[in-house]
């Protein structure tokens, strides 16, 4: 009887290699999204120079040459775009997520699929392990 290993922590057959970094915040969930649509959130999540645009299909371009375009946006809850680095040959998607836990707390949510390796993968983590804290900084310097 043999035993077949399953699938690389962080691979997927269908997503391939992916990432997730999420963090419940102090501060209400229309807050949160208020502040990750504003140019000045944008700018730490998406990079600056970036103006993102809700409908399907809408180009996005960042001072630093990364490059996508809208996959879907529901106001108050996700919103899914593809993402390319300059330095990249190819396309992830990107999800930011948001979920109420309450009157003032708010489950944010970075999740990216469609890395190449795990050696992506790792890095995409620090990325985002580095966006969620400079967007939490700003969210509690707000208050």
């Amino acid at each position: 009887m043999s035993s077949l290993p399953g699938p690389a922590r962080g691979h997927t057959r269908d997503a391939g290699w992916q990432i997730g970094v999420s963090k419940t915040v102090d501060h209400p969930l229309e807050k949160v999204w208020d502040f990750l649509t504003s140019p000045a959130g944008t700018a730490i999540w998406l990079g600056h120079g970036a103006t993102l645009l809700e409908e399907k299909g809408a180009p996005y371009e960042t001072d630093d040459g990364t490059v996508g375009h809208t996959r879907s946006y529901r106001d108050l809850d996700k919103i899914r775009l593809t993402w390319r680095p300059a330095s990249s040959d190819h396309d992830t998607i990107v999800q930011v997520a948001l979920r109420s836990n309450g009157p003032r707390r708010t489950m944010l949510r970075f999740h990216q699929d469609r890395m190449a390796d795990a050696s992506e993968r790792e890095e995409q983590r620090r990325h985002w392990q580095a966006v969620m804290a400079c967007v939490v900084h700003a969210l509690d310097r707000s208050t």
